[in-house]
C-alpha cells in the first residue's frame, strides 16, 4: 500500500446498540467502494444500517470537504464497532426481587481512502 493514500475517519460514539449486531453488518461492505456500500447498506434488513449509513456518508463528507477526494473513488479502508459503556438497569420481579437488565452501547468508526485500482 502507498504510503501518499489520504485515510479519512468518522465515528459515532455511545450508540445504544449492541457492538455485535454492529459488526455482523461492517463486515459486509469492509473493503468495497464507497457506491457498493451504499447499495449494501440500503437494502440489508438490519437497524444497525442506519447508523453504519450515516456513519459512511459522514466519512465520504470529509474525505470530500477536508482531503478533496473525490466520493466515486472513495473505498472503505477501515470498518469496525468497540464496545462502550453498558447501561445498567433494573426490572421489578416477583417477591420484591430485581433483575438487572444491560443495555450496551458501541462506537463505530468507518474510514475510507482513495481507491488506487480506481485511478488505473
Amino acid at each position: 500500500m502507498a504510503t501518499d493514500t489520504k485515510e479519512v475517519k468518522a465515528s459515532v460514539r455511545y450508540l445504544r446498540m449492541s457492538a455485535y449486531k454492529v459488526r455482523r453488518v461492517l463486515d459486509q461492505i469492509r473493503g468495497r467502494s464507497y457506491r457498493d456500500a451504499l447499495i449494501i447498506l440500503e437494502f440489508m434488513p438490519y437497524r444497525a444500517c442506519e447508523p453504519v449509513l450515516k456513519v459512511l456518508r459522514s466519512a465520504a463528507a470529509n474525505a470530500e470537504h477536508n482531503a478533496g477526494l473525490n466520493r466515486s473513488e472513495l473505498k472503505i479502508t477501515q470498518a469496525y464497532a468497540d464496545q462502550g459503556p453498558v447501561l445498567k438497569r433494573f426490572q421489578p420481579r416477583a417477591q420484591g426481587r430485581a433483575y438487572q437488565i444491560r443495555k450496551p452501547t458501541c462506537h463505530i468508526t468507518v474510514a475510507v481512502a482513495a481507491d488506487t485500482a480506481a485511478d488505473e
